[in-house]
């Protein structure tokens, strides 16, 4: 072992710990990112302080990970990155924007990185868990325990309507999911994105449903921003 303490949001001190873990173990199999949390606030309340440090910490830390760690994975051509990223990578609810944002962010990043590096024997795999029971054996209560931004009393019922969400979701065991962290790396095929926890996957559905269903009902507009015909009057002129 090879404990290192390390900010991630120090681009120095992350280039120089993975140099570290490298020498030490003399290659690098498996580089998890994890390091992250989660600004709750209205996009009206958030401060820019909070909204640059929730993209620092979330966004450019797990970039400087993979920069400073790909280069060794790429010249012994194997490997596997593994980005934590949240079921709020994919959809988004109230009050959650900044950490969504960084979420989205990291798993178009992620899913970029893999299509530039399977051709160097590198795999990737975005986890996106829901609630865990990392505090006392129950989900960490996002307005308790999170960084919450400077409320106002307009946004009091999406407030309660969050920790009413967050209190429903199955707490996950986090024994169970880093022994299904072991299954998905030592997997000869792994996948890009995997859910852990099966509270959000309903949700993840419908939202996926709607947003095929509204792109379909306005695909006539699509056309027309592009200047072409709706689809099925195409030909129809004589």
């Amino acid at each position: 072992m090879l404990p290192l303490e390390l900010d991630v949001t120090d681009k120095a001190a992350v280039f120089d710990s993975v140099k570290r873990a490298a020498e030490h173990f003399g290659r690098l199999d498996v580089v998890v990112n994890n390091a992250g949390y989660a600004q709750i606030g209205a996009i009206e309340e958030l401060a820019e302080p909070e909204l640059r440090d929730q993209l620092e910490t979330n966004v450019f830390g797990p970039v400087w990970v993979i920069q400073a760690a790909l280069p060794y994975l790429r010249e012994q051509r194997s490997g596997h990155f593994v980005q934590l990223s949240s079921a709020a990578g994919i959809i988004a609810m109230p009050l959650g924007g900044a950490y969504q944002a960084s979420r989205w962010a990291i798993e178009a990043l992620n899913e970029t990185l893999a299509r530039e590096v399977a051709g160097f024997g590198i795999k990737v795999t975005i986890i996106e868990p829901g609630g865990y029971a990392t505090r006392d054996g129950k989900n960490p209560d996002p307005l308790a325990n999170g960084h919450v931004a400077e409320t106002s009393p307009v946004y009091d019922g999406l407030r309660r309507r969050l920790a009413d969400v967050a209190g429903r979701q199955p707490a996950g065991d986090p024994a169970a999911a880093a022994r299904a962290l072991l299954k998905v790396v030592d997997s000869a095929n792994p996948p890009l994105r995997v859910l852990f926890g099966q509270g959000f996957y309903p949700m993840i559905q419908q939202v996926y449903a709607d947003r095929l269903a509204t792109w379909a009902e306005w695909q006539d507009l699509s056309a027309e921003a592009q200047g072409a015909a709706p689809a099925e009057t195409v030909g129809a002129r004589r």
